[in-house]
C-alpha cells in the first residue's frame, strides 16, 4: 500500500473528509463559448464540442486547474477528476470517443498537481478519480415498444471503464469513484473492470461508490432501494458507499442513515444544493446546507460529504467549517450473513 493510500486511510479514521463541490456549476460560470471548448487544439473539429466538460482538461486547462485550486483552497480534502463522462461510450457523442484515455490521464494529472499544491505532513489531499454513469444503461430498454432490446451491453461497458480507469490511475488518481450511479449493472460493469486492473497492476487501489436516488421514491432509475444497492456492490469491498445527485440534503438525509445502518465500510453523500427550481436552478444556500450536513455528522451517519450540483466553493467551505471537530461514523461490524438484492434486499 502506497504512502497517500496509508494517509488516506489514516484521515478517514480520524476525522470526516471533504469531497469537493459541483464542477458543472463552476464550469457553467465561466460562460464558456464554443471557440473556448474548442481551443485550439480542436478548432477544426466536425462536431459541436459546446457542454463536453470533459475536453476542457485538453482544450482549457488552467480553467480546470483554478477550480480545483478553489475547492482545496474552500477546504476539500479530496477532489474529484472533471471526468464525469469522458468515456469512450459517452465521449462518442461528440466524435472523441478515441480520445477517451487521454481526457482521463490529462484530468488526473492537472488535479494530482493542485493537491501537490495544497498537500501538508498534516494535511493530505487526494485525487479521486471518477467514472460517470455513461449516456447508456444495461438495465433498461431505450425503446418503448421492445423492453428486451438494449443498445450496449455488459462487456462494452465493462471495457470503456476499464480504459478510463487506467487513464485515471497513469495520471495518478489516488482512488478510483464510481459515482452518479442509476443503474446498478451498469456499477457493477465498472468494478468488475476495477477489479481486472487491481489483479493485472497488483496494487491496492480504492474504491468508492455513490448511487443515486432519482426522486422522492426512494429508488435508483433501476428500481432499487439503498440498501438493495449496497447489497448489490459490497462484493467489490468498496472503500465507501454513498449517495449523491438528484436530492438535496433534506430529501437525501434518510437514505444516507439507511446505508449507514448497514454499510461496513465508509459512508460518503454529496447532495444537490437543494432541488432545482422551475428554471432548473439550484437555490440552497450554504448556510442551510451546512446545517443540515452538520446535523448527519453529529448524528453518526457520514464519514465522507461534499456536495454535488449547484454547490460552490463556498457550499464547501461552509459545510467544511459546520463538520469540523465532528467524530467520524464507525463503520458496521460485518456479520457474515448472506445478503441478495434485486429491487429489494434479503437476508437469508
Amino acid at each position: 500500500m502506497g504512502t497517500r493510500i496509508q494517509q488516506l486511510y489514516q484521515s478517514v479514521r480520524e476525522r470526516i473528509l471533504m469531497l469537493d463541490g459541483g464542477m458543472g456549476t463552476e464550469i457553467q460560470a465561466l460562460k464558456l463559448t464554443e471557440e473556448d471548448f474548442r481551443g485550439e487544439r480542436f478548432r477544426d473539429h466536425p462536431s459541436e464540442l459546446q457542454g463536453n466538460n470533459d475536453v476542457l482538461a485538453l482544450s482549457q486547462p488552467d480553467k480546470l486547474m483554478q477550480i480545483h485550486r478553489n475547492y482545496f483552497a474552500a477546504g476539500a480534502d479530496i477532489g474529484e477528476t472533471n471526468t464525469f463522462a469522458a468515456t469512450s461510450i459517452s465521449q462518442a457523442d461528440y466524435g472523441l470517443e478515441d480520445l477517451a484515455y487521454e481526457m482521463n490521464y490529462k484530468s488526473a494529472c492537472l488535479l494530482r498537481e493542485v493537491a501537490a499544491e495544497f498537500s501538508t505532513p498534516t494535511r493530505p489531499r487526494f485525487v479521486a478519480g471518477v467514472l460517470g454513469p455513461t449516456n447508456k444503461t444495461c438495465s433498461i430498454s431505450p425503446d418503448v415498444n421492445d423492453p428486451s432490446f438494449r443498445d450496449i451491453d455488459f462487456d462494452q461497458i465493462r471495457a470503456s471503464y476499464e480504459e478510463a480507469a487506467a487513464g485515471l490511475l497513469d495520471g495518478g488518481a489516488d482512488l478510483l469513484f464510481v459515482e452518479t450511479v442509476f443503474d446498478t449493472l451498469n456499477a457493477k460493469a465498472a468494478l468488475f473492470a476495477l477489479q481486472e486492473i487491481i489483479s493485472i497492476r497488483q496494487q491496492h487501489i480504492p474504491i468508492m461508490v455513490s448511487g443515486t436516488i432519482t426522486d422522492r421514491s426512494g429508488r435508483t432509475l433501476s428500481g432499487q432501494t439503498p440498501t438493495a444497492f449496497l447489497y448489490s456492490i459490497n462484493h467489490a469491498e468498496p472503500f465507501s458507499v454513498g449517495l449523491n445527485c438528484a436530492l438535496g440534503a433534506d430529501e437525501m438525509r434518510q437514505y444516507v442513515a439507511e446505508i449507514a445502518s448497514e454499510a461496513d465500510c465508509y459512508v460518503s453523500a454529496h447532495p444537490n444544493a437543494g432541488l432545482p427550481n422551475a428554471f432548473g436552478e439550484y437555490e440552497e444556500t450554504p448556510e442551510r446546507m451546512a446545517e443540515q450536513i452538520g446535523e448527519w455528522a453529529r448524528a453518526g451517519i457520514i464519514n465522507i460529504v461534499g456536495g454535488c450540483c449547484g454547490t460552490t466553493p463556498t457550499h464547501i467551505k461552509a459545510i467544511s467549517e459546520a463538520i469540523d471537530g465532528v467524530e467520524p461514523r464507525c463503520p458496521m461490524a460485518n456479520t457474515k450473513q448472506l445478503r441478495l438484492a434485486g429491487l429489494e434486499p434479503f437476508v437469508v
